[in-house]
């Protein structure tokens, strides 16, 4: 197997279970085997269940090679997560019984791959997924413009343009299926659109509102009730497709939702799926309500695991700085004036937002207007076979 064919976004299981021509979707069990995969380690419920199932996917045969391929799953499970997540080392200790039946144990420390004729075979395909995994928080090391797409032409016609990565935009998503924006109920449909996407080859992260959660949220933004369940599916589900990132919101509606309850929807999310870059939105600006909770609120979803914080609506330049200065994670506003200034101001993630879905409505209407009034033909319009070379990518 091609190291290479491994640098690919997403949970690294889910993407090593593809390599090896097996649903993505099987990580669930096999983070079940490998919770009491060890001797050691009691047995928990529902393993035996997930060792079958693992046998059915893999061609249902009990056999040497069924089992080495479960094996390489379930071993690179934890460790390879603990890899992308930067524990020094990965894997701390690793046991051996003796001839004589006692158990001894072996400190990796500065040997998390082994060494001489006990080197790890799988050095090069483990840092492979690691780099696939970590590949969007890599982008905002330095400074990323995010388009915000709402089906898979434009964001494949994004890709053709040259952008690293492609983020979705709850409006265009919503309002594209008759459905209201920031209300709960594009669940559905935010998925769909994450599962064309994921085959397009740059990190793609997807708005999730305020996190869909049927028992935390109403129609109308109802508190959120604690239980998290349906956020913690959504992000083992995003992740498992090669979904990189998510931006969710503490809008309610028309009101912000109470800090630590968000806290609570962030951190969800990332035990969930910690390999996920999750962009916690503030917006106390967005809203005009309770500004100056901004900080507050910024810290908190920080505390809770977020690796990025969005504050849409936000313009002052002071106001821009006092928020960069207060967390130690990148910050992300909306497109606005000159990027280049947003980026001296220590900016690091500056999304379009629902602007391009917006343009291309008013653009739309332009052209039919055109033509019902005899006007002049729209310029720049993609061809035909443009449109169609994009379903290449």
């Amino acid at each position: 197997m091609d190291p290479a064919d491994l640098r690919r976004p997403g949970d690294p299981v889910a993407v090593l279970a593809e390599a090896l021509g097996v649903p993505r979707s099987v990580t669930r069990d096999v983070t079940a085997v490998a919770r009491c995969y060890h001797p050691h380690v009691p047995v928990e419920p529902g393993a035996d269940g997930a060792v079958a199932r693992l046998v059915a996917a893999f061609g249902g045969v009990w056999d040497e090679e069924t089992a080495n391929r479960i094996g390489l799953l379930v071993q690179a499970c934890a460790a390879t997560r603990a890899l992308i997540a930067g524990a020094e080392p990965p894997v701390p200790v690793t046991r051996r019984v003796a001839p004589g039946g006692e158990v001894v144990e072996v400190d990796l420390r500065g040997a998390e791959f082994g060494a001489g004729r006990h080197a790890c075979p799988g050095r090069e395909h483990a840092l492979a997924l690691a780099e696939g995994a970590r590949l969007f928080h890599r982008l905002h090391d330095d400074f990323l413009v995010l388009p915000n797409a709402w089906d898979f032409a434009s964001a494949a016609a994004f890709v053709r343009a040259g952008f690293p990565a492609v983020g979705t935009t709850s409006l265009g998503v919503a309002a594209a299926h008759g459905l209201p924006d920031a209300a709960g109920v594009a669940r559905e449909e935010a998925v769909a659109l994450a599962r064309l996407l994921v085959r397009l080859p740059v990190p793609i992260t997807v708005d999730v509102e305020a996190g869909f959660d049927r028992a935390g949220f109403g129609r109308a933004g109802a508190a959120w009730a604690g239980g998290g369940g349906d956020v913690r599916e959504l992000a083992a589900e995003l992740h498992e497709l090669g979904v990189a990132g998510v931006n969710v919101e503490d809008g309610r509606g028309d009101r912000l939702a109470d800090p630590a309850d968000h806290a609570a929807v962030v951190r969800a999310f990332k035990e969930a799926a910690p390999g996920l870059f999750v962009n916690a939105r503030v917006d106390a600006h967005w809203l005009g309500v309770d500004r100056g909770s901004t900080l507050d609120r910024a810290r908190r979803y920080v505390d809770a695991g977020a690796d990025g914080v969005f504050v849409p609506g936000l313009r002052d330049e002071r106001g821009i700085v006092e928020v960069v200065a207060a967390v130690p994670v990148p910050v992300n506003v909306l497109a606005q004036g000159d990027v280049g200034r947003l980026r001296e101001l220590g900016v690091r993630r500056v999304s379009t937002g629902s602007l391009p879905f917006r343009a291309a409505l008013g653009a739309a209407v332009r052209t039919a207007l055109a033509v019902r009034d005899g006007g002049r033909d729209p310029d720049e319009v993609p061809g035909y076979a443009e449109v169609q070379g994009l379903l290449d990518l």
